[in-house]
């Protein structure tokens, strides 16, 4: 019997009875990220990792019914032993492991395989059978080292800053915008974000994360001489609205592995593209899946046929998952778009 099916709520097990990431309302869901397209509100309980309880709380709201597991601990649910492990993509994320009589399931939800600091590391887990998401399963994906990304950030903002021209990085405001935040040199001037980032930072820099300093956008009047050397950290639907015409003169660009496509920056319409993912590059998904042992690999929302293919050529049992993944990641969006 298969440890994990396809149903129209969402990728159930059978011997648990209960749903990881369920896409729609359900009993007992078991929740790999606090990513609006993987926690979903409704459920009448939740199941998570302990880091990710403030933000799942956060978005889902504080009096959801949530219980958490440090990721090691295992908890046994009508004989099927559940325990979380690191996924590397934003604060909280976890692989959920299933243990059922011998047989041994990973679900890997949204994953990476470059630790940032901002959360903890990926850590590939021994399995029978593992379901990888394909976000970036083509060939043509493979990240350049976030240092170089960050560097070329840094010179972006440092130039502006010389130029007296505010500067506005458009990413996702869950985990993107954290990642950005740590890794930059917070020395060259003001840092602003937006609204939906704020309460965000709080709750990464409540879990013990480094942010440098941060300051909300609203509270910033029109002309601030502040602004000319500032930069602003900002969700993608700000880009083009009227919240924007406070900064004045700026320079925008946006971080995203579909950067890496000449077209998606185009349509975007900004000044500069910043590949940067949180999501495992071609190189990175096929690293993890040697690294699981699986014989067996379910892959999931993204390029899922061509990463399929390439898997049944290695020798290995794979096929697709359809989910309905990818409605809130911004990268996902963007391919959508594209």
């Amino acid at each position: 019997m298969d440890l994990i099916i396809a149903r129209p709520e969402g990728l159930y097990c059978p011997p648990g009875d209960f749903y990881i990431d369920p896409w729609r309302p359900v009993e007992r869901s078991v929740i790999t990220h606090a990513h609006g397209d993987h926690a979903r509100w409704g459920n009448q309980h939740y199941l998570g990792s302990a880091p990710s309880e403030g933000i799942l709380r956060s978005r889902l709201g504080q009096d959801i019914n949530l219980q958490t597991l440090q990721y090691g601990e295992v908890i046994d649910h009508h004989g099927v032993k559940i325990s979380f492990h690191p996924a590397g993509h934003v604060l909280g994320s976890a692989q959920v492991r299933l243990e059922y009589q011998g047989e041994v399931w990973v679900a890997s939800g949204d994953y990476k395989v470059e630790a940032d600091g901002t959360c903890a590391a990926f850590e590939p887990v021994r399995c029978h059978t593992f379901i990888t998401e394909s976000t970036f399963g083509l060939p043509i994906y493979k990240w350049q080292p976030q240092s170089e990304i960050f560097e070329q950030i840094n010179a972006w903002w440092r130039q502006n800053a010389m130029q007296e021209r505010a500067s506005i990085l458009y990413c996702y405001a869950f985990g993107k915008a954290q990642r950005i935040l740590h890794g930059i040199d917070a020395s060259i001037g003001p840092i602003l974000t937006h609204g939906a980032v704020e309460p965000l930072n709080r709750v990464y820099r409540k879990g013990g994360i480094y942010l440098p300093e941060t300051h909300y956008a609203g509270d910033f009047k029109k002309n601030d001489p502040l602004l000319r050397k500032a930069l602003i950290i900002a969700p993608p639907s700000a880009g083009g609205s009227t919240w924007v015409r406070r900064f004045g003169e700026y320079s925008d660009a946006f971080a995203s592995g579909w950067m890496m496509l000449r077209g998606t920056r185009r349509r975007r319409g900004v000044d500069r593209g910043f590949v940067l993912s949180d999501h495992a590059d071609w190189p990175g998904l096929l690293w993890a899946i040697e690294q699981t042992g699986a014989e067996r690999v379910m892959v999931t929302h993204g390029s899922v046929s061509v990463l399929v293919r390439y898997l049944r050529e290695q020798g290995l049992d794979a096929q697709g998952f359809t989910t309905e993944y990818g409605e809130e990641d911004d990268e996902s969006v963007i391919e959508k778009a594209s």
